[in-house]
């Protein structure tokens, strides 16, 4: 397909995106864009330094990979580097979604079952505003690289994601639904599901009353748990942060216990939703990396040029946001595995704590914070009134030792919105998720 030059490892990554962007407001359509991204990614290394380009110019990508070798200084030996040599060679096709592509759905289908989720949120006479979006994308990459690597793939989601706020003396409550479905015929009849949110949304924020702060055993839900590993654990997973730190590689020494015995946390992109990549951006295969295995360290994230650097395995976690970014280590979909017990008995076993729903937001690396969206009073093992909470925070490392319950229901989230950022690559599509999960010691404000 293309001709590499002699002395360098080049790889070529193409991507052609199709989405679409609906936006309602109040009932007013304010937004219906569709579009198509075609372009390419061009990376050359000589064995000293990257050179990249980055053009929409399909038929001129030959041109683009000339001229960067002629910047560059040719290495008979470029094999052995270190890097290259991790470099996987697949060969393979994996086009799952060409028979339910999102992208030949007529536009008026689109519009009309946003329309319909639409109708949910007017029935509400609490609702002060609102938004409706349905989002939709199809992605499909090629990668190429002078070492042989071949690959071509595609990924897809369609989504519904409501954004209402509600008000209670004359402070906002915002609540939220996504309804997040790989097939477009798959987003149709949830509206119960929205109208259970927004009943629960308008109860709480009618009841909910301010904690009293203190020191708390608290239980999230899973997509707590999931932010919870994401933010405190998973960015600390990411190896980058580690390349030529030394005190922090004797610190983060694989095989040191770092959390409880029943503590496993794992992060994979071969889980279909939003996490879901079966190769990352150099071609490497998606595989299931053990970031925490029963509370021991036992894996991190790596590109090419991270697990040349630490002497790891690579993992499938260079990932870029679209093909004018080259790829740097971030997670995919990223959760705690399940346990034995139920969120009943998990609940049970609380003499005074809280229950965490859901959340605003999420941070943290030395020290994590979660905003609470909704939360519960736990009395005497049974959820009781509804608490506003500003902030949940703790020491990672204390509080990976304090998790003493996780439940067997589990679910992995998919989002509509957003994603995770690092450096100038935001939004990235991840998945997280997990368990319920009991945390002994949180600080609760």
């Amino acid at each position: 397909m293309y001709r590499f030059p002699e002395g360098f490892y080049t790889d070529v990554r193409e991507e052609t995106v199709h989405s679409t962007m609906i936006t309602i407001e109040n009932g007013v359509l304010k937004e219906n864009k569709t579009k198509e991204e075609k372009g390419v990614i061009i990376r050359l290394y000589d064995g000293r330094k990257w050179f990249i380009s980055s053009t929409t110019e399909l038929d001129k990508v030959q041109e683009e990979i000339d001229s960067l070798a002629k910047m560059a200084v040719p290495c008979p030996e470029i094999g052995e580097d270190p890097v290259i040599k991790k470099y996987e060679v697949n060969r393979e096709t994996r086009l799952c979604y060409g028979d339910c592509d999102v992208s030949k759905i007529p536009n008026d289908k689109k519009l009309a079952m946003a329309e319909t989720y639409c109708e949910c949120l007017r029935e509400y006479s609490q609702i002060q505003r609102w938004r409706m979006y349905y989002l939709d994308n199809h992605t499909q990459k090629h990668i190429v690289s002078s070492k042989g690597c071949d690959v071509t793939f595609d990924t897809q989601n369609c989504c519904i994601a409501a954004r209402y706020v509600l008000m209670k003396d004359d402070k906002p409550f915002y609540g939220s639904k996504d309804i997040y479905r790989i097939k477009f015929d798959e987003l149709s009849g949830h509206e119960e599901i929205l109208h259970d949110v927004v009943k629960e949304d308008i109860a709480y924020n009618e009841n909910a009353v301010l904690v009293e702060p203190g020191d708390y055993t608290c239980i999230f839900a899973p997509a707590v748990t999931g932010v919870f590993a994401h933010e405190s654990f998973g960015h600390k997973s990411e190896s980058d942060f580690m390349v030529g730190d030394e005190s922090m590689k004797k610190e983060w020494a694989i095989g040191t216990r770092v959390g409880a015995h029943l503590l496993n946390i794992v992060d994979t992109g071969l889980e279909e939703g939003s996490g879901y990549v079966p190769f990352d951006d150099e071609g490497t295969r998606a595989k299931k990396t053990y970031l925490i295995k029963e509370g021991i360290l036992s894996g991190r994230l790596h590109s090419a040029l991270t697990a040349a650097a630490l002497e790891e395995d690579l993992t499938g976690n260079a990932r870029a946001i679209s093909f004018q970014f080259e790829p740097i280590v971030r997670m995919t979909a990223t959760y705690v595995e399940p346990g034995d017990s139920t969120k009943e008995e998990l609940i049970a076993g609380v003499k005074k704590g809280i229950y965490i729903l859901d959340y605003r937001h999420g941070s943290g690396m030395s020290t994590f914070t979660i905003a609470p969206n909704k939360a519960y009073m736990i009395r005497d093992g049974k959820l009781a009134e509804p608490v506003k909470i500003s902030v949940v925070t703790g020491n990672v490392m204390s509080t990976l030792h304090e998790i003493d319950g996780l439940s067997k229901e589990f679910e992995l989230c998919s989002f509509a919105l957003g994603g995770c950022g690092k450096m100038e690559q935001y939004p990235l599509r991840v998945g997280l998720g997990g368990p319920y999960m009991r945390v002994n010691h949180l600080t609760v404000q």
